[in-house]
């Protein structure tokens, strides 16, 4: 499923969340507008690597970031398998792999089609408020 944020598109694996895609949606424009500051919605995550890093992921704090590195020697391995990690994040906004940067910059997102950084941006500044 396809979800809107601002002048970007970002799909999600809706089967993933215990919620009807109005309901994704509906709250993932709550909190593009800044209504919301937290999503209400139940999320699956893979037993597999990917699942380990998006339950990480999810720890992070609105308005935080923590870097590559630190989710790595969180979970006991490399830096670049978690970029890769972060990159196969089926539910990225809801599981906020955008709060992953690296050690010197904004790092990737997998996510916002041709413009990323763009959206990873104004994520972090959303959130930064």
């Amino acid at each position: 499923m396809f979800v809107s944020l601002w002048e970007w598109q970002s799909e999600l694996d809706g089967s993933l969340v215990a919620a009807s895609p109005d309901e994704i949606r509906r709250q993932v424009c709550e909190y593009a507008d800044g209504d919301r500051r937290e999503f209400d919605l139940d999320v699956s995550y893979p037993d597999t690597f990917t699942g380990r890093v998006m339950a990480a992921m999810a720890e992070i704090p609105r308005g935080e970031t923590r870097t590559y590195g630190d989710l790595a020697d969180a979970l006991d391995t490399a830096p670049v398998a978690v970029g890769q990690a972060c990159g196969r994040n089926p539910v990225p906004i809801v599981v906020p792999c955008h709060r992953v940067v690296s050690a010197d910059g904004l790092g990737g997102y997998s996510s916002g089609g041709n413009d990323r950084l763009g959206l990873k941006k104004r994520l972090l500044d959303l959130e930064s408020r």
